[in-house]
């Protein structure tokens, strides 16, 4: 219950939607004679979509969750790297057969760079459709197939493709890891380590956080960036989710703090 209702909160609490919602009740507005109220919303409206499309806001406030957990020191051994779902695009890849990545690809080649370097290591892959409908192949499944083709060793591939969220990430990869001891590297992009960890430790997981997919330069301070407006809204959406994610698993109880730190 608790994965639908939060696909379809943020279906609405979105940037995106949120400009749409507000267009709409305008124009309802207007047809019932509300006109100033109708011009207000527009307004509104209008200064969503600038201030997530046409500044920088939206890495201004993802900094502060890249930057809680620094990349750490490389250590003597690892022995587990775990990598959640969200670097693929399940439909495109399972109907292709391929492995379409989306802007958090850089959770799969940090984690072959990691495997390639602590050989010993076993690799969980943890992930499943993440969507409402059932479509497409689990992300676990895709990763597979993208470490077999670049020559890592099947038998060292662990396959968990039936999370959801990073709540049943966490769950679900509790049991798998409860044989391994030693060292767990949680790989993850970086704006998710904070909530990724507070679920793993919900579940006595002891993991060693290595973020990865920054999308701010750690340099920000707030002003105009015409460069990409489609990534300046695309990182708002995703800065705000996490914040938004933070909020809701501390008050049900899911994490212990807020904003979990090292």
């Amino acid at each position: 219950m608790f994965f639908v209702v939060s696909k379809l909160f943020w279906l609405v609490a979105q940037p995106i939607s949120i400009v749409l919602l507000l267009i709409v009740l305008g124009s309802l507005l207007v047809a019932f004679g509300r006109r100033r109220l109708a011009l207000a919303a527009l307004v509104l409206a209008i200064g969503v979509l600038g201030l997530a499309s046409l500044t920088n806001f939206g890495a201004v406030i993802i900094r502060p969750l890249e930057e809680r957990f620094a990349v750490p020191v490389l250590p003597e051994r690892v022995d587990a790297i775990v990598m959640l779902g969200g670097a693929t695009v399940s439909r495109i890849s399972g109907a292709r057969q391929t492995v379409a990545m989306n802007d958090a690809g850089e959770r799969l080649s940090t984690t072959l760079w990691l495997a390639l370097r602590f050989p010993q290591a076993r690799i969980v892959l943890s992930g499943g459709g993440g969507l409402l409908s059932a479509e497409g192949e689990s992300e676990a499944e895709t990763a597979r197939r993208f470490f077999v083709g670049l020559g890592i060793d099947e038998e060292r591939l662990v396959l968990e493709g039936q999370s959801r969220n990073t709540i049943e990430n966490a769950r679900f990869t509790q049991s798998l890891l409860a044989e391994t001891g030693g060292t767990t590297v949680l790989v993850t992009s970086a704006f998710h380590i904070p909530r990724s960890v507070g679920l793993f430790r919900a579940e006595a997981v002891s993991v060693l956080p290595w973020p990865t997919d920054f999308r701010s330069t750690g340099k920000e301070s707030f002003g105009f960036d015409l460069a990409d407006l489609g990534r300046n809204l695309d990182t708002t959406s995703t800065a705000m989710r996490e914040w938004i994610g933070l909020t809701v698993y501390w008050a049900t109880g899911q994490i212990d703090t807020w904003f979990p730190a090292p």
